[in-house]
């Protein structure tokens, strides 16, 4: 079965996903509004990946509101859906769900305190499939400023201790990530020259905590996505 791609920026890659899809010849296609106005329809894939990028899914733009209604498309059809930062921001706002202002921003791997990002995996998170080998709490990447409002038909399924609502889950099988579990070394040392959040961080200190934690997370970013193209039907394990 076919997977769709949503790139929101050049920069914003599949990452470890390309990785998973080429390795296990599993067709693809990459979407990005620039090339290709038409939002893909659902009736053509298997899954659906929306990946991070510049932009707020409250943006009046007519390439934010061509992609919600694209995705809530999707959503009405059931299809396997996984958001990454941006890509999590517009399946709640295609559900209903608000976005807004976080307190923070969340940038690199530091927080606040300046310890590694962490997320904390719910009893509702623990007990998900896409979560089976994943330690309770793990790293992760951040890259925002916004965060979202979950409706009652959603789940909280992983939190963090600056933005609460870390990753989402919307009926069987549509997952939303604000963090990032997908960075490969191609992007995040483009992301660490391109973005302008991270330029303004210590680039030595990003590559030292990248070149730290990296085996344990592209292993649980690589077992996450596995383990949704599992729960999709697309990928036997």
């Amino acid at each position: 079965m076919k997977v769709l791609i949503v790139k929101n920026i050049a920069r914003e890659s599949p990452g470890l996903l390309m990785e998973i899809l080429e390795e296990n010849k599993i067709e693809f296609y990459i979407y990005e509004y620039e090339k290709d106005r038409v939002f893909p329809s659902p009736e053509d894939y298997g899954a659906i990946f929306v990946f991070g990028g510049p932009d707020s899914a409250n943006d009046e733009t007519e390439k934010m509101i061509k992609e919600i209604k694209g995705v809530k498309e999707f959503l009405a059809k059931r299809i396997p859906y996984f958001g990454i930062c941006l890509g999590l921001q517009v399946m709640v706002k295609a559900l209903g769900g608000n976005v807004k202002k976080n307190p923070i921003k969340e940038i690199g791997w530091r927080d606040p305190k300046d310890s590694i990002f962490k997320v904390d995996l719910t009893d509702e998170g623990k007990k998900d499939p896409i979560f089976e080998r994943i330690e309770a709490e793990f790293d992760i990447f951040q890259l925002h400023g916004e965060t979202v409002e979950l409706t009652q038909q959603m789940k909280l399924l992983g939190t963090g201790e600056y933005c609460t609502n870390q990753i989402v889950k919307y009926g069987e099988n549509a997952y939303g990530f604000q963090g990032h579990i997908e960075l490969s070394p191609e992007i995040f040392y483009t992301w660490i020259q391109e973005d302008e959040d991270l330029a303004r961080l210590d680039k030595f200190q990003l590559n030292k905590d990248y070149n730290k934690i990296r085996e344990k997370y592209e292993s649980n970013g690589k077992r996450i996505l596995n383990n949704f193209l599992y729960v999709s039907g697309i990928k036997v394990k």
